[in-house]
């Protein structure tokens, strides 16, 4: 199972929200290069980037950071966050990400992303299905769409994508413990896609559950910046993962 560290971007700093509540903002570091790099001088192979000020705009803000990170590391960065458009698209390539996350475009535009699946191949398009009171939420989960999940992951399984990550909003922040029963449901259904496991996870011990469950990767955030879960031992756990 894949470790993937988060950092989520607010006026260019690293930062987490609550529950996606923007007004439950903290502040973590002035400078996300620094963090990505501390993620790589522990071993992390992964990063997990999410362009906040994107979400909420409808369109990427935030492209300097992932450039600078993706040019003063070799993390392998998946990037999302005001993804809308073409020109979107290919800015985040071009800057750097090795995959994009399509989340509100992927309710409101489908025939968009399946025509990125074509063009840039699904290992490139990671489907973000992100849970708010059982419907799809959107637009840095200010909105909630009409979208069920289990409809929603069979059409784009239809359509080729075989990466998801999955967020369930009322977890998220809050480091109480992530959505297992979800995760196992969501798999027991679509056993081959590869599902990222997001929010709320909050120790060592829960980690090896998902990865029990069949998590392809667990993205980890709030946990590592309040000391939950250290550096050393997520290099530790990805040696037994």
């Amino acid at each position: 199972m894949k470790i993937i560290p988060a950092i989520d971007l607010i006026d260019g700093r690293c930062v987490r929200l609550t529950q996606g509540d923007y007004n439950q903002k903290k502040i973590y570091n002035e400078n996300p290069v620094a963090v990505a790099k501390e993620f790589e001088d522990a071993g992390i192979e992964y990063l997990h980037l999410v362009d906040l000020d994107g979400a909420k705009a409808k369109h990427i803000v935030n492209a300097n950071v992932l450039e600078a990170i993706a040019s003063q590391t070799n993390l392998t960065i998946d990037f999302g966050g005001g993804i809308k458009t073409d020109k979107d698209i290919q800015i985040a390539f071009e800057a750097g990400a090795s995959q994009i996350t399509a989340g509100s475009i992927a309710v409101n535009n489908p025939d968009l992303v399946k025509n990125w699946i074509a063009r840039y191949g699904a290992d490139k398009i990671i489907l973000g299905a992100d849970v708010k009171n059982g419907g799809i939420a959107i637009n840095g989960w200010q909105e909630t769409s009409q979208l069920d999940l289990m409809p929603f992951l069979q059409r784009y399984m239809e359509n080729g994508i075989q990466n998801c990550i999955c967020t369930d909003v009322s977890k998220d922040g809050l480091l109480q413990g992530s959505a297992v029963e979800l995760y196992r449901s969501i798999l027991r259904q679509f056993p081959n896609l590869n599902l990222v496991a997001s929010g709320g996870v909050n120790s060592i011990q829960e980690l090896k559950q998902l990865s029990e469950v069949g998590c392809a990767g667990a993205i980890i955030g709030k946990a590592i910046y309040e000391g939950k879960i250290t550096l050393n031992e997520l290099t530790k756990e990805m040696i037994l993962c």
